[in-house]
């Protein structure tokens, strides 16, 4: 074989400059590119090809093992899988009794020391960090709750999914980051009792 034509093969096994091929630790790249975007440009400012460039991998891989950016922060925060096509789906179940489904979901998660862990730590960075509080808000709102509230036939669905989320939000730093009694000690059942009415009138009843 001619040194060209050996040349040329070798560089046909060979990935494409700055990127990597997929193997064993192609996730795990990913995963940690992904933590550091949420973390430093926030949620809406993170893209899967920024993630991937930083990964040092195709856009196709990411999309490959994640699907979605949604699903990718799912993954980051070690949310269930579906997070936000389950929550979604709730709402898609109607008006009717949306308060107490997702008051139970939200607090599903929070119940979860796995999940809760990554969880804590973004609401409390987002107290003095604007990069992390544009992470939670972000995702919260844009990517969960206006998608939940888009699924109703009503007016303002911005200005509700917002007002849900500030209820939500406030919740669980009071219960679960600051330990605020006696809601840090309240069993899930007074809690959603007391929340659920809240949600509901911000999806469903006119202003």
């Amino acid at each position: 074989m001619s040194p060209a034509a050996d040349h040329a093969q070798s560089a046909a096994g060979r990935p494409a400059a700055g990127r990597r091929p997929a193997g064993s630790d192609t996730r795990g790249l990913i995963l940690a590119a992904a933590r550091s975007a949420f973390a430093s440009t926030g949620y809406d400012a993170t893209s899967l090809r920024g993630i991937a460039r930083a990964a040092g991998v195709d856009s196709a891989l990411v999309v490959h093992y994640f699907g979605s950016k949604d699903r990718l922060f799912a993954v980051v925060m070690r949310l269930p899988d579906g997070f936000v096509e389950n929550a979604v789906a709730l709402a898609a179940q109607g008006g009717d009794g949306l308060g107490e489904r997702l008051t139970r979901f939200f607090l599903a998660i929070w119940e979860d020391p796995v999940a809760r862990e990554p969880m804590l730590a973004l609401i409390r960075s987002a107290v003095s960090n604007e990069q992390a509080a544009a992470t939670l808000r972000g995702f919260v709102t844009d990517a969960l709750l206006v998608r939940v509230a888009a699924t109703l036939e009503v007016s303002d669905q911005h200005l509700r999914a917002t007002l849900a989320g500030s209820q939500l939000i406030g919740m669980a730093m009071l219960r679960y980051a600051v330990r605020v009694e006696p809601l840090a000690s309240a069993d899930v059942e007074t809690v959603v009792a007391w929340l659920a009415p809240t949600l509901q009138r911000y999806f469903t009843a006119d202003p």
